[in-house]
C-alpha cells in the first residue's frame, strides 16, 4: 500500500497547487490513499471554505485532516460534517466533527486519526475545557486495519513521544501544525514511519504562509504581534511539503519526501 500525506494547505493558490499535483502524484507514485491536512485552505488560510475542500476531493483527496483552525468560521464548521473531513479526536464531546475515519481502498482498510497537542489547542475557544491527553485518545479510537495517524502539535518531544510509543501499532504519524518542515524522516524499529513535521503545501517567504507585514508591525509597535488583524496569505512561490510512504504487512518500508 502507497500512502501520500500533504502539510497543512494554506490558502487558495496552495490549494489549486495541490489540486493540480495531487492527481499526477497519484499516478507517478501508484498512490492507494491520498491525505492532506487542508484545516488552512479557506482563502485567507482560516479554516476551510467549500470550494477549495470540494477541489482537493474531486482531485483525489481520499481524507482531509484538521487541527485547531478546523472550527476558525461557521463554514468550517458545516464541512465537518462531511464524511472525508476529520478534526482532532482527542476531545471530550460535544464538538462539532469527528475524529477517526475508516476508509476501504484495494490494498485494504486504513484508518486515519487526528490528533493535536494541548499547545496547539490551548487558544481555540471552540474547544475550551474540551482537550483530552493524545494518547489517552489514542487508546479509546476504533482502529482497523492500517493505522495513519495526523499529530497536530507544536512540541518536537511529544511528537516523538507518542510516535514511539506507537511504534509497530501506527504504520505512520505525520506531524503536522507548524508549516516548517523537519529534515529527517523516521522509520521506528517497529515499522512506523514518522515525520516531526511535514511542513505545508504553502507560500513560501513569509510567516507561515501569511504575509508578515501586519505581524511585525503588530510586534514594532505594541509588542504583540496579534494586536492587528490578521494578515493575508502570501503572494508568492508554494512550497509542496509532502511524503509517500508504503506500506508492507502493516509496516513502512519506504518514506520519502515529495517536493
Amino acid at each position: 500500500m502507497k500512502v501520500l500525506f500533504l502539510g497543512d494547505i494554506v490558502g487558495e493558490r496552495a490549494t489549486e497547487h495541490a489540486a493540480e499535483r495531487v492527481p499526477k502524484l497519484r499516478a507517478e507514485y501508484g498512490i492507494d490513499i491520498a491525505i492532506a491536512n487542508a484545516e488552512n485552505c479557506a482563502p485567507n488560510g482560516l479554516g476551510m471554505a467549500t470550494k477549495q475542500v470540494e477541489q482537493l476531493l474531486a482531485a483525489g483527496v481520499d481524507v482531509i485532516t484538521g487541527g485547531n483552525h478546523s472550527w476558525d468560521s461557521d463554514e468550517s464548521v458545516d464541512l465537518l460534517a462531511l464524511e472525508q473531513v476529520i478534526r482532532p479526536s482527542n476531545l471530550s464531546e460535544p464538538v462539532a466533527g469527528r475524529g477517526v475515519i475508516h476508509v476501504d481502498v484495494p490494498a485494504g482498510t486504513v484508518t486515519v486519526i487526528n490528533l493535536a497537542d494541548y499547545c496547539a489547542m490551548k487558544s481555540v475557544k471552540a474547544v475550551a475545557g474540551r482537550f483530552v491527553p493524545a494518547y489517552e485518545s489514542w487508546l479509546r479510537a476504533e482502529k482497523r486495519g492500517v493505522v495513519i495517524v495526523d499529530y497536530h502539535g507544536d512540541h518536537v518531544l511529544e511528537k516523538q513521544i507518542f510516535a514511539h510509543a506507537v511504534d509497530g501499532a501506527a504504520a505512520a504519524v505525520i506531524g503536522t501544525h507548524t508549516h516548517e518542515p523537519t529534515a529527517p524522516l523516521h522509520i521506528l524499529p517497529g515499522g512506523t514511519a514518522f515525520v516531526t513535521e511535514v511542513g505545508m503545501v504553502g507560500p513560501v517567504g513569509g510567516v507561515q504562509g501569511f504575509d508578515p507585514g501586519p505581524l511585525v508591525a503588530g510586534l514594532q509597535t505594541t509588542g504583540n504581534p496579534f494586536s492587528g488583524s490578521m494578515p493575508g496569505t502570501l503572494d508568492g512561490p508554494v512550497n509542496m511539503g509532502a511524503v509517500m510512504f508504503q506500506l508492507d504487512g502493516g509496516r513502512t518500508v519506504r518514506l520519502e519526501r515529495v517536493s
